[in-house]
């Protein structure tokens, strides 16, 4: 099995605080990762660096076979998908959302003067058909409820057939109903034979997937567990992580916790 992202001994410091410590983590091309924390963690960092956004201060991050400080990471990023917060901000307002979509085929924000062939097109329509987004495909990005964004943000960053799909916090900030719809088309993307190896970042188990089957947990920018998720997403490995007494159970592959 391939792999796509290989961290030995990254490091990362800023302003004299090490904010990743030494963490050894490799991703396969058929994982499905779920990266858990307290605040302040490292979890924006370590998923910065899978998405060759960041460089190490030391040790060694490899991204789906390239070193990162050895190659181009303008050609390495158009092979990644990434929807975070911080890509959500570079979208404009008035953007319509099949443009959203349709300009990450050159890897921008805001449509201009590109030229884009009918083959474009109709993988755009089918990708916002996919994530339930057809009927908003001529509404401004800026006038969508935050279920719709997220949405609009995971269009997008698959519209490369990325190699890597990297999500940061999909469901943050969720109604009950917005989280839960599109924990189901997670779901659905996840167990999918042709999606690409994925890596998300959340706070909450409960807005884990079904279909992610592996997890690391990390605090004060160290590992704390990783590995299968049913070994990891376990009383121990998270009382450990939040400092906390937690009471963990799992029904019908969703988990929920609790202070115990």
């Amino acid at each position: 099995m391939t792999q796509v992202v290989a961290f030995s001994a990254a490091t990362v410091v800023r302003n004299g605080r090490t904010i990743l410590d030494g963490v050894n983590w490799s991703v396969d091309e058929r994982d499905r990762w779920v990266v858990l924390g307290p605040n302040g963690a490292g979890k924006s960092t370590l998923l910065n660096l899978a998405a060759a956004q960041l460089h190490p201060t030391s040790g060694q991050v490899k991204v789906l076979g390239e070193t990162l400080g050895k190659t181009d990471v303008f050609e390495l990023r158009p092979r990644i998908g990434l929807a975070s917060t911080a890509m959500a901000r570079r979208i404009p307002a008035n953007e319509t959302i099949i443009d959203a979509v349709l300009t990450a085929a050159y890897g921008v924000t805001g449509r201009w003067r590109e030229q884009y062939d009918s083959f474009d097109e109709e993988q755009a329509r089918a990708i916002l058909d996919e994530w339930d987004l057809s009927h908003l495909a001529d509404r401004a990005f800026g006038s969508l409820s935050d279920g719709e964004q997220k949405r609009a943000q995971i269009a997008r960053s698959v519209m490369t057939d990325p190699e890597l799909l990297l999500l940061d916090e999909p469901s943050a900030s969720l109604d009950l109903g917005a989280r839960e719809s599109l924990l189901a088309s997670l779901t659905s993307y996840a167990q999918s034979d042709f999606a690409p190896a994925i890596v998300m970042v959340t706070h909450h188990v409960e807005e884990i997937p079904v279909g992610i089957t592996h997890a690391l947990l990390l605090k004060d920018g160290g590992v704390v567990a990783q590995g299968p998720i049913d070994e990891v997403i376990t009383e121990g490995p998270l009382s450990e992580a939040f400092g906390l007494a937690l009471e963990v159970t799992k029904r019908d592959g969703r988990f929920t916790a609790r202070a115990k």
